[in-house]
Protein backbone atom coordinates (compact mmCIF):
# COMPACT_ATOMS: atom_id res chain seq x y z
CA UNK A 1 0.00 0.00 0.00
CA UNK A 2 1.52 3.29 -0.91
CA UNK A 3 1.42 6.39 1.63
CA UNK A 4 -0.99 8.76 1.54
CA UNK A 5 -2.32 11.14 -1.05
CA UNK A 6 -0.26 14.34 -1.68
CA UNK A 7 -3.04 15.53 -3.13
CA UNK A 8 -6.10 15.99 -1.46
CA UNK A 9 -9.24 17.83 -2.44
CA UNK A 10 -11.56 21.17 -0.76
CA UNK A 11 -14.81 21.93 -1.57
CA UNK A 12 -15.66 25.57 -0.64
CA UNK A 13 -18.14 27.69 -1.24
CA UNK A 14 -18.49 31.60 -2.42
CA UNK A 15 -22.46 32.39 -2.38
CA UNK A 16 -24.29 29.05 -4.77
CA UNK A 17 -20.66 28.89 -6.24
CA UNK A 18 -19.03 25.37 -4.86
CA UNK A 19 -15.32 25.48 -5.70
CA UNK A 20 -14.01 21.91 -5.36
CA UNK A 21 -9.90 22.28 -5.37
CA UNK A 22 -7.67 20.17 -6.20
CA UNK A 23 -4.65 20.71 -3.47
CA UNK A 24 -1.37 18.86 -4.36
CA UNK A 25 1.29 21.84 -5.36
CA UNK A 26 4.47 19.93 -4.73
CA UNK A 27 2.91 17.32 -6.49
CA UNK A 28 1.65 19.05 -9.83
CA UNK A 29 -1.25 17.98 -8.52
CA UNK A 30 -1.05 14.18 -9.60
CA UNK A 31 -4.40 11.96 -9.35
CA UNK A 32 -4.23 9.14 -7.03
CA UNK A 33 -6.50 6.58 -5.44
CA UNK A 34 -7.35 8.62 -2.52
CA UNK A 35 -7.35 11.79 -4.74
CA UNK A 36 -9.70 10.79 -6.77
CA UNK A 37 -12.19 9.03 -4.15
CA UNK A 38 -12.05 12.74 -2.47
CA UNK A 39 -12.83 14.58 -5.79
CA UNK A 40 -15.85 12.07 -6.10
CA UNK A 41 -17.03 12.94 -2.61
CA UNK A 42 -16.69 16.45 -3.37
CA UNK A 43 -18.48 16.85 -6.99
CA UNK A 44 -21.43 15.06 -5.01
CA UNK A 45 -21.90 17.60 -2.25
CA UNK A 46 -21.83 20.26 -4.91
CA UNK A 47 -25.44 18.79 -5.49
CA UNK A 48 -27.15 22.51 -4.38
CA UNK A 49 -24.78 24.40 -6.17
CA UNK A 50 -25.87 27.10 -9.06
CA UNK A 51 -22.38 27.07 -10.53
CA UNK A 52 -19.50 24.41 -9.76
CA UNK A 53 -15.89 25.70 -10.62
CA UNK A 54 -12.67 23.42 -10.73
CA UNK A 55 -9.57 24.95 -9.59
CA UNK A 56 -5.80 23.55 -8.58
CA UNK A 57 -2.85 25.20 -6.31
CA UNK A 58 0.61 25.89 -7.47
CA UNK A 59 2.04 26.20 -10.53
CA UNK A 60 -0.25 22.84 -12.43
CA UNK A 61 -3.79 22.38 -12.66
CA UNK A 62 -2.67 18.46 -12.62
CA UNK A 63 -0.11 16.58 -14.15
CA UNK A 64 -2.71 13.30 -14.57
CA UNK A 65 -1.91 10.46 -12.52
CA UNK A 66 0.09 9.89 -9.88
CA UNK A 67 3.04 7.37 -11.14
CA UNK A 68 4.15 6.91 -7.50
CA UNK A 69 1.15 5.50 -5.99
CA UNK A 70 1.49 1.55 -6.63
CA UNK A 71 -2.03 1.56 -6.26
CA UNK A 72 -2.86 3.16 -9.88
CA UNK A 73 -1.03 0.58 -11.97
CA UNK A 74 -2.94 -2.60 -13.03
CA UNK A 75 -5.38 -3.46 -16.12
CA UNK A 76 -5.28 -0.15 -17.55
CA UNK A 77 -9.24 -0.79 -19.12
CA UNK A 78 -9.91 -1.70 -14.93
CA UNK A 79 -8.09 1.35 -14.21
CA UNK A 80 -10.38 4.11 -16.65
CA UNK A 81 -13.27 2.39 -16.35
CA UNK A 82 -13.64 1.80 -12.47
CA UNK A 83 -11.48 4.96 -11.33
CA UNK A 84 -11.17 7.98 -13.62
CA UNK A 85 -14.46 7.33 -16.34
CA UNK A 86 -17.11 7.87 -13.63
CA UNK A 87 -15.69 10.69 -12.38
CA UNK A 88 -15.50 12.56 -15.44
CA UNK A 89 -18.50 11.53 -16.09
CA UNK A 90 -20.20 12.96 -13.04
CA UNK A 91 -18.64 16.31 -13.69
CA UNK A 92 -19.80 16.32 -17.12
CA UNK A 93 -22.96 15.14 -15.69
CA UNK A 94 -23.42 17.96 -13.51
CA UNK A 95 -27.15 19.94 -14.33
CA UNK A 96 -25.73 23.44 -13.27
CA UNK A 97 -22.53 25.58 -15.30
CA UNK A 98 -19.26 24.35 -14.78
CA UNK A 99 -15.76 26.32 -14.90
CA UNK A 100 -12.31 24.86 -14.73
CA UNK A 101 -9.62 27.79 -14.00
CA UNK A 102 -6.66 25.97 -15.57
CA UNK A 103 -3.00 26.94 -15.18
CA UNK A 104 0.06 25.31 -15.89
CA UNK A 105 -0.10 21.77 -17.06
CA UNK A 106 -3.69 19.98 -17.64
CA UNK A 107 -2.50 16.36 -18.90
CA UNK A 108 -3.93 13.22 -19.20
CA UNK A 109 -6.60 12.38 -16.19
CA UNK A 110 -6.37 15.93 -15.02
CA UNK A 111 -7.09 17.24 -19.02
CA UNK A 112 -10.26 14.87 -18.63
CA UNK A 113 -11.69 16.53 -15.17
CA UNK A 114 -10.94 19.88 -16.45
CA UNK A 115 -12.42 19.53 -20.35
CA UNK A 116 -15.38 17.51 -18.47
CA UNK A 117 -16.51 21.34 -17.27
CA UNK A 118 -18.42 23.49 -19.96
CA UNK A 119 -15.78 26.42 -19.88
CA UNK A 120 -12.38 25.95 -19.62
CA UNK A 121 -10.52 29.48 -18.95
CA UNK A 122 -6.79 29.17 -18.89
CA UNK A 123 -3.86 30.91 -18.28
CA UNK A 124 -1.44 32.16 -20.44
CA UNK A 125 1.06 29.55 -18.41
CA UNK A 126 -0.88 27.47 -19.10
CA UNK A 127 0.18 23.78 -20.79
CA UNK A 128 -2.68 21.83 -22.26
CA UNK A 129 -2.34 18.43 -24.69
CA UNK A 130 -2.28 14.40 -24.62
CA UNK A 131 1.21 13.43 -24.79
CA UNK A 132 0.48 10.22 -25.32
CA UNK A 133 1.94 10.19 -28.85
CA UNK A 134 5.73 9.74 -27.27
CA UNK A 135 4.37 7.31 -24.75
CA UNK A 136 3.08 4.70 -27.99
CA UNK A 137 -0.35 5.23 -25.89
CA UNK A 138 -3.74 6.39 -26.85
CA UNK A 139 -5.40 9.06 -24.98
CA UNK A 140 -7.87 8.55 -22.45
CA UNK A 141 -9.99 10.29 -20.27
CA UNK A 142 -12.49 11.45 -22.74
CA UNK A 143 -10.25 13.46 -24.96
CA UNK A 144 -11.06 12.26 -28.38
CA UNK A 145 -14.68 13.89 -27.59
CA UNK A 146 -13.39 17.02 -25.62
CA UNK A 147 -11.18 17.74 -28.56
CA UNK A 148 -12.80 17.00 -31.37
CA UNK A 149 -16.23 18.43 -29.98
CA UNK A 150 -14.13 22.00 -29.55
CA UNK A 151 -11.75 22.06 -32.43
CA UNK A 152 -12.83 19.50 -34.95
CA UNK A 153 -11.53 15.68 -36.03
CA UNK A 154 -8.53 17.48 -38.21
CA UNK A 155 -7.29 19.61 -35.34
CA UNK A 156 -7.93 16.48 -32.92
CA UNK A 157 -6.01 13.97 -35.04
CA UNK A 158 -3.14 16.87 -35.54
CA UNK A 159 -2.73 17.08 -32.09
CA UNK A 160 -3.00 13.27 -31.18
CA UNK A 161 -0.43 12.65 -34.19
CA UNK A 162 2.24 15.57 -33.03
CA UNK A 163 1.87 15.06 -29.16
CA UNK A 164 2.04 19.02 -29.08
CA UNK A 165 0.99 20.48 -26.08
CA UNK A 166 -0.80 24.02 -26.44
CA UNK A 167 -0.11 27.42 -24.44
CA UNK A 168 -2.91 28.79 -22.86
CA UNK A 169 -3.07 31.21 -25.75
CA UNK A 170 -2.70 28.56 -28.44
CA UNK A 171 -5.48 26.84 -26.98
CA UNK A 172 -7.93 30.33 -27.10
CA UNK A 173 -6.96 31.16 -30.14
CA UNK A 174 -7.78 27.84 -31.97
CA UNK A 175 -11.42 27.22 -29.85
CA UNK A 176 -10.03 24.73 -27.46
CA UNK A 177 -10.49 26.59 -24.42
CA UNK A 178 -13.06 29.68 -23.97
CA UNK A 179 -10.58 31.86 -23.03
CA UNK A 180 -6.86 32.60 -21.97
CA UNK A 181 -6.12 35.45 -19.42
CA UNK A 182 -2.77 36.16 -17.27
CA UNK A 183 -2.08 33.75 -14.65
CA UNK A 184 -3.30 36.68 -12.05
CA UNK A 185 -5.98 37.01 -13.05
CA UNK A 186 -7.43 33.44 -13.78
CA UNK A 187 -9.72 32.81 -10.34
CA UNK A 188 -10.68 36.16 -10.53
CA UNK A 189 -12.13 36.04 -14.43
CA UNK A 190 -13.21 32.17 -13.59
CA UNK A 191 -15.13 33.50 -10.74
CA UNK A 192 -16.73 36.57 -12.47
CA UNK A 193 -17.74 33.84 -14.89
CA UNK A 194 -19.36 31.28 -12.61
CA UNK A 195 -21.01 34.17 -10.32
CA UNK A 196 -23.02 35.33 -13.01
CA UNK A 197 -24.41 32.42 -14.45
CA UNK A 198 -25.21 31.62 -10.83
CA UNK A 199 -27.69 34.51 -11.01
CA UNK A 200 -29.44 33.53 -14.25
CA UNK A 201 -31.76 31.11 -14.91
CA UNK A 202 -29.87 28.34 -14.08
CA UNK A 203 -33.01 25.81 -14.65
CA UNK A 204 -32.94 26.94 -18.26
CA UNK A 205 -29.56 26.92 -18.61
CA UNK A 206 -29.35 22.74 -17.27
CA UNK A 207 -32.17 22.41 -20.31
CA UNK A 208 -29.94 23.82 -22.83
CA UNK A 209 -27.02 22.07 -21.13
CA UNK A 210 -28.81 18.75 -22.04
CA UNK A 211 -29.62 19.37 -25.22
CA UNK A 212 -25.70 19.87 -26.45
CA UNK A 213 -25.29 16.74 -24.46
CA UNK A 214 -27.89 15.19 -26.71
CA UNK A 215 -26.37 16.57 -29.77
CA UNK A 216 -22.67 15.49 -28.44
CA UNK A 217 -23.86 11.86 -27.84
CA UNK A 218 -25.64 11.84 -31.41
CA UNK A 219 -22.51 11.71 -33.27
CA UNK A 220 -22.32 9.65 -36.48
CA UNK A 221 -20.07 7.68 -37.98
CA UNK A 222 -18.84 7.95 -41.34
CA UNK A 223 -20.33 4.71 -42.34
CA UNK A 224 -23.78 6.34 -41.32
CA UNK A 225 -22.80 9.71 -42.97
CA UNK A 226 -21.85 8.21 -46.20
CA UNK A 227 -24.91 6.15 -45.98
CA UNK A 228 -27.28 9.01 -45.28
CA UNK A 229 -25.67 11.65 -48.55
CA UNK A 230 -26.12 8.43 -50.50
CA UNK A 231 -29.82 8.70 -49.74
CA UNK A 232 -30.34 12.22 -49.87
CA UNK A 233 -27.77 13.06 -52.72
CA UNK A 234 -30.86 11.11 -54.99
CA UNK A 235 -33.50 12.34 -53.40
CA UNK A 236 -32.21 15.69 -54.04
CA UNK A 237 -31.91 14.61 -57.69
CA UNK A 238 -35.61 14.36 -58.03
CA UNK A 239 -36.50 17.67 -56.62
CA UNK A 240 -37.66 20.69 -59.44
CA UNK A 241 -34.44 22.75 -58.22
CA UNK A 242 -32.27 20.30 -59.23
CA UNK A 243 -34.03 20.12 -62.20
CA UNK A 244 -33.55 24.09 -62.74
CA UNK A 245 -30.05 23.90 -61.53
CA UNK A 246 -28.96 21.52 -64.56
CA UNK A 247 -31.09 23.25 -67.01
CA UNK A 248 -29.46 26.54 -65.67
CA UNK A 249 -26.12 24.82 -66.41
CA UNK A 250 -26.59 23.74 -69.66
CA UNK A 251 -28.07 27.29 -70.65
CA UNK A 252 -25.20 29.06 -68.56
CA UNK A 253 -27.83 31.40 -66.51
CA UNK A 254 -28.24 31.67 -62.93
CA UNK A 255 -30.43 29.48 -61.70
CA UNK A 256 -33.66 30.49 -59.94
CA UNK A 257 -34.69 27.94 -57.08
CA UNK A 258 -38.12 27.68 -55.44
CA UNK A 259 -37.49 25.44 -52.63
CA UNK A 260 -39.13 22.30 -54.13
Amino acid sequence: MSPRASTSVSLDWNGSVAVVRLEGPHSKNALDLDCLHEFGEAISATSGARAVVLAAEGDSFSAGRDLKDDRMFGDPEALLMELFNPLIARIAGLRCPTFAAVQGAALGAGFGLAFACDIVVASDDALIGSPFAKLGGVPDCGFHLFVSARIGTRRTLELIYSGRLLSGSEAAEIGLVNRCVPRADLMTVTMDMAEAAARGPTAAFALSKSIIRKLEDQQVSLADVLRDEAVWASAALKTEDAKEGLAAFLERRAPVFQGR
